[in-house]
This record gives C-alpha cells, sequence and structure tokens, in this order.
C-alpha cells in the first residue's frame, strides 16, 4: 500500500524531498529547460510539460526571459553551452518577431496578436544577449520592440491596447499593474540603446502602477482573470517591476512600496508556515493551493530586497521560502518532470493544473543563483 501511494502522490506532486544545497537543485532545473528547448522544431523553450498532453509547442514571452537566466548560468558555471543555447532563443526570436516590433501572445502554434507584456519579455532577453555578444541585430530588434511599445502606451503610462487575448478581459478601464515588469524591460532598453524615449516610457508605466497600488503595497487590476483576488505569481511581477525599475529610475516611492507590500507577505509566511495563491486587498489568502512560480518569484524579491536594503532578515526569508519550493522539486524519476517546478502545489491547483511551467523553472533558476551568492542574478530578466 505505501508503494501505490508513493506513486499516486508523485503523480499528484504532493511528495516533497529534503531540500538540498543550492546548486543541485540548480543543475536539475537548468537541464531540465535545456529539455524543454530541446523537445521542439525550433530553438524556442516548449511552454511546459503537462502530465496528461505532454510537452506544449514554444512560447516567445518566456522565452524571451530565460535567455538572461541562460547566459547568468554560463558565467556562474563557465559553460558555453549554455550562451550558445541563449544565442539560439535570441536568433529564434528575432525569427518570429511580428513585422510591428511586437512579439505575440500566446504559444508559436496561437494565433498570433501582438501583445504588450509578452514584447517587453522578450526585450529582456535581448539586452541581455546583446550586452553578451555585442551584435547589432539584437540590438535592432530590441529598438524595433521599445518603439512599439511607446507607440502604444497610453499618455497617463498605462497600456491598454493590444493586452494578450489569451487573457480575460478586464472589468474596469484600467490596464493591467503588472506591465510594471514590462517598464523594467524599458529601462533596461534605454540603457542599451541609449534612448530617453524608452526610459521615459518606463518611469511613465512606474508612476501610473504606484497611483494604483494602496498604501498597504497592495496593487489594483493585476491579476490574468481575477483582480480582486489577484495571483501570488502577479502579484510578484509587479513586486519585481517596481523594484528594479525604481532602482534604475532613482526613484524612492516604488521602492516603499514594494518593501510594504512584502511586509504583509513577509508576515502571513512566518504566521502561517507558507504563501498561498491568491490574495485579497487586505493580504489574506483565500485559497489554499500554493502557486510556486510566485513563490520562486518572491524569494527573488526578498534575495533583492536584502542586497537594496542591507537588512539579512529578507535574505533569511527568502531561502526559508526557497527551501519549500525545493522541497516540491523532483530529482529523479520521470525524465520530463525531474529538475521541473509545478505550476501550483498540489499539481491540481488551479494555476497551471497538472503542468510543469518553464517560467516556473526560469525564476526558481534565477533564485537559486541569488541564494549561491552569485552577484544580482535577476536583475536583467
Amino acid at each position: 500500500m505505501g508503494v501505490i501511494m508513493q506513486s499516486i502522490n508523485d503523480f499528484l506532486g504532493r511528495s516533497l524531498i529534503t531540500p538540498r544545497p543550492a546548486a543541485e537543485h540548480l543543475e536539475a532545473v537548468m537541464a531540465w529547460l535545456c529539455r524543454a528547448q530541446d523537445v521542439g522544431d525550433d530553438d524556442g523553450v516548449a511552454r511546459m510539460y503537462h502530465l496528461k498532453q505532454g510537452w506544449g509547442a514554444s512560447y516567445p514571452e518566456t522565452t524571451g526571459y530565460i535567455i538572461p537566466t541562460f547566459i547568468e548560468y554560463a558565467r556562474y558555471t563557465a559553460r558555453e553551452e549554455y550562451l550558445r543555447r541563449a544565442r539560439r532563443m535570441a536568433d529564434w526570436e528575432i525569427d518570429v518577431q511580428m513585422p510591428s516590433g511586437a512579439v505575440q501572445g500566446g504559444t508559436i502554434n496561437d494565433p498570433s496578436s501582438p501583445a504588450v507584456f509578452n514584447t517587453g519579455q522578450v526585450i529582456f532577453g535581448w539586452v541581455a544577449i546583446f550586452r553578451e555578444s555585442n551584435d547589432e541585430r539584437y540590438l535592432n530588434a530590441l529598438i524595433r520592440a521599445g518603439n512599439w511599445l511607446c507607440e502604444v502606451q497610453d499618455d497617463d503610462g498605462a497600456w491598454r491596447r493590444h493586452l494578450s487575448a489569451f487573457c480575460q478581459p478586464q472589468p474596469t478601464p484600467d490596464s493591467y499593474v503588472y506591465n510594471a515588469r514590462t517598464a523594467w524591460a524599458l529601462c533596461l532598453a534605454a540603457q542599451a540603446s541609449n534612448s530617453p524615449r524608452y526610459r521615459e516610457a518606463g518611469r511613465k508605466n512606474v508612476a501610473y502602477v504606484v497611483s494604483r497600488t494602496f498604501n498597504n503595497g497592495w496593487s489594483q487590476d493585476n491579476c490574468l482573470n481575477d483582480t480582486r483576488k489577484p495571483l501570488l505569481h502577479t502579484i510578484a511581477y509587479t513586486f519585481q517591476g517596481l523594484l528594479e525599475a525604481g532602482l534604475l529610475l532613482g526613484e524612492e516611492e516604488p521602492i516603499r512600496r514594494v518593501r510594504i507590500g512584502n511586509a504583509h507577505l513577509a508576515e502571513s509566511f512566518e504566521q502561517t508556515g507558507q504563501l498561498y495563491g491568491r490574495y485579497d486587498a487586505s493580504w489574506k489568502p483565500v485559497v489554499r493551493w500554493r502557486c510556486l512560480t510566485g513563490e520562486a518569484q518572491t524569494a527573488i524579491v526578498w534575495y533583492r530586497l536584502a542586497q537594496v536594503t542591507g537588512e539579512s532578515v529578507w535574505r533569511e526569508r527568502a531561502i526559508a521560502l526557497t527551501n519549500q519550493v525545493k522541497a516540491t522539486q523532483a530529482l529523479d524519476g520521470n525524465p520530463d518532470v525531474v529538475g521541473g517546478i509545478k505550476g501550483s502545489h498540489p499539481i491540481y491547483g488551479w494555476y497551471g493544473k497538472d503542468q510543469y511551467l518553464n517560467w516556473a523553472a526560469k525564476f526558481f533558476a534565477d533564485a537559486l543563483m541569488l541564494e549561491a551568492g552569485y552577484g544580482r542574478a535577476s536583475t536583467s530578466g
């Protein structure tokens, strides 16, 4: 009976392991991302591995911000293979970039439609590979993407047009605030291209997002499908965008809002012993399942707050949270699963149900590099 129950728990993703050193988990998750790149017939990274449906198609959005992770890991390990893989991803992104300069929403197999957030995320990859290679093809691609983002931005800094066709329509006239992460990408594009236009577009969006953020750090219009109870995933997107863009812009208010909001999350984490998948406007969890993607992202924010503020308590919290994600990562067994990170825990939770997501793996890798003390692995995407 014990063997049967273990098999069931493995299938459902309930099994937990004893966390091991960061390098061991990092090796496994990077190998899984390589497998996700290799399973298709192009150089993008498969969106996910689904327990019932198998591997998905390549995903332009997340392949874009996986590129900086591969570059950082190549530096960390001195393994040139990861640089070569990053360049292949970046070349593929150029091949699939839309004539307007935008990046499409959804996977490469979905109907092509321009998406603001997806475009911002691929800019991270082009900036990182341009810095690494000084190849102007990548600079030209990020300039085309940056120009399109500026052209479709509203005067108040929000993006209300060309939101992803794969998100539910907003119940209010306002924009998704997790585009703060797109603002961060534009600030990096401004550095790479020496374009004040991109910096100003990023600044305007950060100001807009701050205006939509409560005094307790919780932001409105911050979810793919339920803005009253946003996902930890999109909460963390917003926090990371505000923190990193605020640092690049030299603005204190967005950083202050990030510290306040994360203090509430950290308090909840310490009281309950874990984070949950959704939080309401009073920072109360409203579901019982965990969003592992959001946990890895939140750990990154906490590692960065430790670096930015000098307050060691943030690193202690980040290590505790990273260990909880480590405990859910299979290190042996099914090769399509080993090293991957589930969308939710248990795996039948709402977010990424039955799936191991490539972006969950990417953010976990970034968190592990920060745990290992490798520089500022999260600051390029």
